[in-house]
C-alpha cells in the first residue's frame, strides 16, 4: 500500500496501554485522514511506500493535545480578570458585554492560533456566538467539538451584584438556544466529520429549569451529549440554593442531566459524596487548573474523582485570567499543585498527566475512540516536538528516559514544529499554513482597542480594579 505520509525515525508516544507507550525509533504511517501503522520504522518502511517521509530523527510524535473546554472568544480580552475577587463580575462580564461579534470573533481566531501552534489540535470550544466562531475552526482546520453558551443572563452585567440573585431573561434564552440548534443543524458532522456539536448550558445559575429542561429533551432527542459548568463555585451554589432550595447536582440529577453524555467543567464545588455520585454516573471531568488557581485560587476536586473512578481531561478556560491557553502549562502546573497538595512528589506523575492531555481528554469529550493516541484506525491528528531544542536537551533514552518528564517540566510549547489534524499538515517548521497569522493578530488588536474605547465611554472603569490598578501604576 503506498500512503500519502510516513513519519519515521522518532520517538512516538502512541499514549496506548496503561502509560504512554513509547517506540523509541517508532513510525506513524498515514493515509488520508487515518492513521494506518505505528510501530518501529523498521518495520513500517518495510511494510510501506509513502507520497512524503517526513524525518523525525531527535522529534517527540505524539498524538495531537486535546483541550477539553475552552472559550477560545474570551482571548479579545485576554488578560482581563485575574488578580481579583469576583472576577467574572468585576472582571470578564463587563468587557465582555462590550465585545460585538467581530470582535469574539477575532479573540477566538487569536486562541486557535496560539494554541494549535502549541500542539492543540481538538478544540471542546463553548462559547458564544459559535455559528461564527466555527468558522475560524473550519478555516484553521482543526478539529473541533463546539457548543453554544445558553444562559439567560441580561447582557450587561455592570453594577450586578454577585451575591444578589439574578434575574433570568427568557427571551434571551430562547434566542440562545435556538442558535445552539442552529449551529447543531447546520455544522454537526461537517467537514468530514472534523466539527461535531453538543448542547451547551452554562451552568444550572444560569438557566431556568424549563430552559434546562428543553435543553435536554433536544440533547437526547439528536443523539447530542452537554458540555456545561457544574458545581464550578460558591456563586453557583448559592445561586441555585436560593432560587430552589438544593445544590447544583441535587438539581440536575433531578433533571436527568447526570449520565456518561454529560461532560462537566471544574465540579470545584461539589461534596464528596456528590463527586460518588457523578463519577458513578459515568460523569466525565474537565480539570482547568491554572484558570480556577488564578480566578478562585482553588484546585478543583480531579485527584478525588479520579480515585473515584471519572474520566478526567485538562481544559484550559480562558484567557481572561488564566491567561493562555497552552497545555503544556496546564500539565505542569496541574502535576505541580497536586503535589504540593500531597506533600508528596509522587502525586500526578508526567506520564498521568500527559495522559490527561490526549487520550483521557478524548475519553472525557467522549471521542476516545477517534483520537487521543496513535492507533491504526483513529483520526490523524499528530505532533511533532522539537527534542533538540534546549530545553529539552539532552536526550536520555535509557535506562532512564527523561523525554515524558521534559515535555511535561520543561516544554513551554514553541517547541512543537509540526501539527497535523485529520491528514493534513497545519503548522510546518513552526508556521501556521491556512492562516495569515499576523493579519489575525493585527486584527484582534484593533478589536481590543475598540473595547477600550468603548469601555472608557461608559465610564465603567472607575468600579473595575484592574483599571483602578492600572491607573495607580500597578499595571
Amino acid at each position: 500500500m503506498v500512503l500519502d505520509l510516513i513519519i519515521h525515525s522518532g520517538y512516538v508516544i502512541t499514549m496506548e496501554g496503561d502509560g504512554v507507550g513509547v517506540i523509541p525509533d517508532g513510525a506513524v504511517g498515514i493515509k488520508g485522514n487515518t492513521i494506518v501503522a505505528v510501530a518501529p520504522t523498521k518495520e513500517v518502511t518495510a511494510a510501506y511506500t509513502a507520497h512524503r517521509y517526513l524525518d523525525a530523527t531527535d522529534r517527540a510524535v505524539l498524538p495531537g493535545f486535546v483541550d477539553a473546554h475552552i472559550h477560545t472568544s474570551n482571548a479579545i480580552v485576554r488578560g482581563g480578570s485575574q488578580d481579583i475577587d469576583k472576577w467574572m463580575y468585576s472582571g470578564i462580564l463587563p468587557l465582555l458585554s462590550l465585545a460585538e461579534t467581530e470582535d469574539l470573533a477575532a479573540g477566538s481566531m487569536l486562541n486557535i492560533i496560539e494554541a494549535v501552534k502549541k500542539g492543540t489540535t481538538t478544540f471542546c470550544d463553548y462559547d458564544f456566538p459559535m455559528l461564527e466562531l466555527v468558522k475560524n475552526h473550519i478555516k484553521v482546520g482543526t478539529r473541533a467539538v463546539v457548543a453554544e453558551m445558553i444562559n439567560e443572563l441580561p447582557t450587561v452585567t455592570y453594577g450586578v451584584q454577585d451575591t444578589a440573585l439574578q434575574n433570568f431573561d427568557s427571551a434571551k434564552g430562547n434566542r440562545k438556544l435556538q442558535d445552539a440548534i442552529s449551529l447543531v443543524e447546520t455544522y454537526h458532522q461537517k467537514d468530514g466529520g472534523r466539527i461535531t456539536c453538543m448542547m451547551g448550558p452554562q451552568a444550572s445559575e444560569m438557566c431556568s429549569i424549563p430552559l434546562l429542561r428543553e435543553i435536554k429533551a433536544y440533547a437526547d432527542k439528536n443523539g447530542l451529549d452537554i458540555h456545561m459548568h457544574v458545581a464550578q463555585g460558591d456563586r453557583e451554589t448559592r445561586q441555585v440554593m436560593e432560587r430552589y432550595g438544593k445544590r447544583p447536582v441535587e438539581l440536575l440529577d433531578e433533571l436527568g442531566y447526570l449520565n456518561s453524555h454529560l461532560h462537566a467543567a471544574h465540579i470545584t464545588e461539589t461534596t464528596q459524596q456528590e463527586r460518588h455520585l457523578l463519577a458513578q454516573r459515568g460523569v466525565s471531568m474537565a480539570l482547568c487548573t491554572a484558570s480556577i488557581a488564578i480566578i478562585n485560587g482553588a484546585l478543583p476536586p480531579a485527584q478525588e474523582y479520579m480515585a473515584l473512578g471519572g474520566t478526567v481531561g485538562l481544559g484550559t478556560d480562558q484567557a481572561p485570567g488564566n491567561n493562555c491557553n497552552n497545555l503544556f502549562n496546564e500539565m505542569k502546573l496541574t502535576a505541580l499543585l497536586h503535589k504540593y497538595k500531597n506533600s508528596s512528589p509522587t502525586v500526578f506523575p508526567a506520564w498521568k498527566v500527559l495522559r490527561m492531555a490526549t487520550i483521557e481528554a478524548a475519553k472525557a469529550m467522549g471521542i476516545g475512540d477517534q483520537i487521543g493516541s496513535l492507533r491504526p484506525g483513529k483520526k490523524a491528528d499528530v505532533i511533532l516536538v522539537d527534542l533538540s531544542s534546549p530545553a529539552l536537551s539532552p536526550i536520555l533514552p535509557y535506562p532512564v528516559r527523561n523525554i515524558i518528564p521534559n515535555l511535561v517540566y520543561s516544554a513551554s510549547g514553541s517547541e512543537v514544529e509540526t501539527v497535523i489534524i485529520d491528514g493534513n499538515i497545519v503548522v510546518e517548521d513552526h508556521v501556521l499554513r491556512t492562516v495569515d497569522e499576523q493579519k489575525e493578530i493585527a486584527k484582534a488588536n484593533r478589536s481590543a482597542l475598540g473595547i477600550c474605547r468603548r469601555l472608557r465611554e461608559t465610564g465603567w472603569e472607575k468600579e473595575l480594579p484592574l483599571a483602578r490598578w492600572t491607573a495607580e501604576g500597578y499595571y
